[in-house]
């Protein structure tokens, strides 16, 4: 098992390409489900569970081949409809290729989702819509099957504007006759994503974006080459630690309206960042303490709260942060405190008086967006940290110690047992 060694404090300097988002090409990935012709896909990140999506893939029959950037797969001849507790147990995404099994071959047997350990994420919202389409639904043995009878086009207001829901439902009505609407759908710049890759394949969703999606049914679908948006939380997470080392970087990759509201609220701390076509420059900045709440998109991203608490931790003053999405995502806290940040936790809310320095510490990771936060505080620390359990990193973050390398960071991946 690996871990990362990070000495402190380090100026940053140059510049970052970020990966293609993850968040994005997990539901495009299932989404290939739909077709029955090729479809080439540019620019995968290397990415633990990008690996097991197109493992769970192969295992549906799905043929991959890689060459070069380009990842093609060759969804004609799905031979299985069965996503096992093996491969699900270690990413929820994996519940993704419920809708669109449903709608290509018409059953599903999917393994109750696992992941990282941040709190209560059910799947109702897409079973109880999925039963509205007219799917019949049925949990037993740890896992859902999935019936299609006759789907049929209806109207489906969600009851939270749930990312996943929203993605599974927009996948099951690709072939559903006559227009199906979702009211109260996610915003997230993901599903924009995943609907340009439907209608680039021949689908029809409108609306995607906005909190009314609709999706007009189709017949087939065609081959298709397609590359995913950039990832806008690994972006912000540079962005994080090129303010907490006052440093000058340029985040190159992303589109700045993608994190127009974090940006915003890092501005109006103090920020001093300058957006391009597809890059955000960070220059050094004198920030003030914040008082922020998770918020689905567009508000401010519960992927971003642990960074930006690790900021905050370097900011003198007392700042505010509060949880509204997950109920257990402050399992960060006691290793920041290891790094010497005075955090008090009341409810969902943490209360932080920042100082100017951390110091370095051995610390754990307990999920992906944490050890994020612990990185970047790793990185304005003074001294050494040791970064244990990084799996949790290489599920979402591609190649980041090369990349902190590249940007000046003294930076080391080892294995435990050196």
């Amino acid at each position: 098992m690996d871990k990362l060694i990070i000495e402190g404090p380090n100026k940053l300097s140059g510049s970052v390409k970020i990966s293609r988002a993850k968040n994005a090409y997990l539901p495009i990935l299932a989404a290939v489900l739909l077709n029955d012709k090729p479809v080439h896909l540019k620019n995968l990140p290397e990415l633990r569970d990008i690996r097991t999506m197109l493992t769970l893939l192969q295992n549906l029959g799905v043929r991959v081949d890689q060459k070069e950037n380009v990842t093609t797969l060759d969804p004609s001849n799905i031979s299985n409809h069965l996503a096992t507790y093996e491969l699900v147990k270690t990413m929820r995404a994996s519940i993704f290729v419920l809708g669109p099994l449903l709608a290509r071959i018409g059953k599903a047997r999917v393994s109750l989702p696992g992941g990282c350990a941040i709190g209560t994420r059910p799947i109702d919202i897409h079973l109880d819509n999925l039963e509205k389409m007219g799917a019949e639904i049925v949990i037993e043995n740890g896992y859902v099957e999935a019936t299609k009878r006759n789907l049929k086009a209806v109207h489906l207001p969600l009851k939270f504007p749930s990312v996943g829901a929203t993605e599974n439902l927009m996948m099951a009505a690709v072939f559903t006759p006559g227009t199906t609407v979702i009211e109260n759908s996610a915003r997230e710049p993901e599903i924009v994503d995943l609907a340009n890759f439907i209608n680039a394949m021949g689908g029809k969703v409108v609306g995607a974006g906005t909190s009314k999606i609709e999706i007009t049914g189709v017949n087939e679908l065609k081959e298709v080459e397609y590359e995913a948006i950039g990832d806008r939380i690994e972006a912000a997470t540079y962005v994080m630690a090129g303010l907490m080392t006052n440093s000058e970087i340029t985040v190159e990759g992303i589109k700045p309206q993608h994190l127009e509201f974090v940006l915003d609220t890092l501005r109006s701390m103090g920020a001093n960042l300058e957006d391009g076509e597809n890059s955000i420059h960070v220059k050094p900045s004198q920030l003030k303490p914040a008082k922020i709440e998770t918020q689905p998109y567009p508000g401010f991203p519960t992927d971003i709260q642990a960074q930006m608490m690790a900021l905050c931790c370097t900011i003198p003053g007392h700042s505010i942060i509060t949880e509204a999405i997950f109920e257990n995502r402050f399992m960060h806290v006691p290793e920041l405190s290891r790094l010497g940040a005075k955090i008090d936790l009341k409810g969902n809310s943490a209360f932080i008086e920042g100082s100017e320095q951390l110091s370095g510490a051995p610390v754990m990771c307990t999920d992906l967006r944490a050890s994020a936060a612990l990185v970047v505080a790793a990185v304005a620390a003074k001294g050494k940290s040791e970064i244990r359990r990084i799996y949790h990193l290489d599920r979402g973050y591609e190649r980041l110690d090369q990349k902190l390398a590249g940007l000046g960071v003294k930076v080391q991946r080892v294995n435990e047992n050196m």
